[in-house]
């Protein structure tokens, strides 16, 4: 039986073959398919890489076949509404809707299993607020910035050029441009599909100070102050940890270094481009000061912040400490959390590496405030954020402002395929092919993604009036409830330990964080424990 399909199709060839010599030469014509099939069953039998294919030779192919559309058949007509990941049919439906200028209205009440451990909600009031009006926006800079920036609640967050086509770029851009919010640019540096369109840049430098780095990987800071120079550019951001893939390098192959990519990132044509794990410019805390302090001077007293997504929590005491002893201080900090997306990482990272957004943005907010630093230094957060709900609930717990990007990819097209590693996106989004990239319609998605900005910002003021509130910075803790248990409900302020502004610095009545702290050295990122 396991080799019934080989000899049904070998049988069947020679039948062909007799009776197309003899009978009718009609029936040699089905030897243009039996003949290839044969010999992929006798391919099947000598090889040694597949042991099904030697097994079940020719119908073992099936299972590729089905193995191949698994993920369309799952999500097409298997998965429900609200059990996809990582968003689901219905996050995915709200940003494609929006995106389009449709009314996300869903009819006949939530899905949602409203007694179940996951669910959250935000408190609304008995005397809503009329809904604003105003642009929700903060502004980012301390006293050492020279040119404070005003950022919307709502931003791009970093995608590089080459996880992105070119087209993907330009559309983003655009659209950042005409909603007047800003696009980070990934650490892949400053494209001319970033600047073409004149759309607020965030420049992301990350481990391989790519757009400002000599040719052996370290930092150049004239190439730096020529980039940073350009009025596009708004804030910098010195990458030390994204979320997908914490702690993690990366190796872009000679093979696929165009000249485009080697103009952009300023590296060799012929080499490997190498993304270390982390940072040569600094190995301390008082080192990542020093640098930010240094970006600060270069680029004439811009913004200058830095990505992380949380890890030993002693290492980002250390940083408070250094900040602290040398008074150098981040005007930013993005909080990135392990539920955050990339194009390509392996499982053990994507899956188990990295603190989830709410844990960390809590921490960091928490280390902040316990150092009397929170009032200096704005937060950003980053990790799933697609409505204007997860805005609220990241507003409420520490957050300035969101970042996103899955939801704008979403916004320009993406189909969650989840083949962004593979440079064969089908909507042209996170591919290099030129004929791929080319579905992409810069126009149109360049106004679908202002539409996803637009109304986002939208319901986000909707749902703060609801809540009582005229501004989203009023957003608190005790405004998000979770239930915990079947039959248990918290607040966020009663579910999480919040600190009061110095406790830190004094009588830390909170063991945990007490004892991190007193693990935690300016001088070093290594944790001593005793």
């Amino acid at each position: 039986m396991r080799y019934s399909a080989y000899i049904l199709t070998i049988v069947l060839a020679l039948l062909c073959l007799i009776l197309g010599l003899t009978v009718e030469s009609d029936f040699l014509w089905a030897l243009l398919v039996l003949i290839p099939l044969a010999l992929l069953g006798t391919w099947d039998l000598i090889q040694t890489r597949h042991s099904i294919t030697r097994n079940y030779p020719i119908i073992a192919h099936m299972r590729f076949l089905l193995e191949m559309i698994r993920p369309e058949i799952h999500q097409y007509f298997i998965e429900s509404n609200i059990d996809g990941r990582p968003f689901n049919h219905d996050a995915r439906s709200l940003i494609y809707e929006r995106a389009k200028n449709i009314d996300g209205l869903k009819p006949f009440g939530t899905e949602l299993d409203v007694y179940g451990e996951e669910y959250e909600w935000l408190n609304h009031s008995m005397a809503p607020r009329p809904k604003s009006k105003e642009l929700f926006r903060t502004t980012v800079g301390g006293p050492e910035c020279k040119q404070p920036y005003s950022c919307s609640i709502l931003n791009i967050s970093a995608m590089s050029f080459g996880a992105l086509s070119p087209n993907a770029l330009l559309a983003l851009n655009a659209g950042a441009q005409k909603g007047n919010f800003y696009h980070c640019t990934g650490e892949g540096g400053v494209s001319p599909y970033h600047l073409k369109n004149g759309g607020d840049l965030v420049w992301q430098i990350g481990t391989g100070y790519f757009g400002c780095r000599n040719n052996d990987g370290t930092f150049n800071p004239d190439l730096f102050q020529e980039q940073a120079a350009h009025e596009s550019v708004k804030m910098i951001e010195i990458k030390i940890s994204q979320g997908a893939k914490p702690g993690h390098g990366g190796v872009l192959p000679a093979a696929k270094i165009t000249p485009e990519i080697a103009s952009t990132r300023k590296i060799l044509m012929g080499q490997d481009c190498i993304s270390p794990p982390g940072h040569n410019t600094f190995n301390t805390p008082i080192g990542l000061c020093e640098y930010i302090a240094q970006l600060r001077e270069l680029s004439g007293g811009k913004p200058i912040g830095f990505k992380l997504c949380i890890g030993h929590p002693s290492e980002f005491l250390s940083v408070c400490k250094a900040m602290l002893q040398t008074g150098i201080l981040p005007d930013f900090i993005t909080v990135d959390g392990g539920e955050g997306g990339t194009g390509a990482a392996p499982l053990e990272f994507s899956d188990n590496m990295g603190m989830p957004l709410k844990t960390g943005l809590i921490f960091v907010h928490n280390a902040l405030v316990g150092c009397n630093l929170r009032d200096k230094i704005k937060i950003a957060a980053a990790g799933k954020i697609s409505s204007a709900f997860t805005l609220s609930r990241a507003l409420a717990i520490g957050a300035d402002w969101c970042n996103s990007a899955r939801g704008f990819m979403m916004a320009v097209g993406c189909i969650q395929a989840q083949s962004c590693h593979t440079n064969e996106c089908p909507v042209g989004v996170a591919t290099q092919d030129p004929g791929r990239q080319r579905a992409l319609n810069v126009g149109d998605k360049s106004e679908r993604t202002f539409n996803f900005h637009h109304n986002t910002m939208e319901a986000l003021a909707e749902v703060i009036a609801a809540a009582g509130l005229d501004h989203p910075d009023e957003l608190r803790p005790w405004h998000i409830y979770l239930r915990t248990k079947r039959t248990e409900v918290l607040s966020y302020h009663e579910a999480f330990d919040f600190l009061q502004p110095g406790e830190l610095l004094n009588d830390c009545p909170y063991p945990v964080y007490k004892k991190v702290w007193d693990l935690a050295s300016a001088d070093t990122f290594e944790t001593h424990h005793g």
